[in-house]
């Protein structure tokens, strides 16, 4: 049987080589027939620390690593911008007033 593999945002990266990863899916409700948003969270091992708040990975199903760990990141698909953006600004320094 094939591993399962699933694409989503990080949402935290501050463990040492575990990412919080969020995968969404779209569920047609069985009554109305309206499609919700579902998001699932997945603990996710990142042997190098690469991955960033943001950024878009696949992960891949594995052998228990941890209490909670059963993926590993297999590659990431999209770094993320925004998480570069406001480290540069906030490096500039200075205070935006004017007055």
């Amino acid at each position: 049987m094939p591993k399962k593999k699933l694409v989503g945002e990080v949402v935290s990266d501050k463990m040492d080589k575990t990412v919080v990863v969020a995968v969404s899916t779209l569920v047609k409700h069985p009554r109305v027939g309206k499609y919700i948003k579902r998001t699932k969270k997945y603990y996710a091992h990142d042997e190098n620390n690469e991955c960033r708040d943001g950024d878009i990975v696949e992960i891949i199903e594995s052998r228990p690593l941890s209490k909670l760990k059963r993926w590993r990141v297999l590659r990431i698909v999209e770094r993320s911008v925004f998480a570069d953006e406001t480290l540069d600004e906030e490096t500039e320094g200075g205070s935006s007033d004017d007055n």
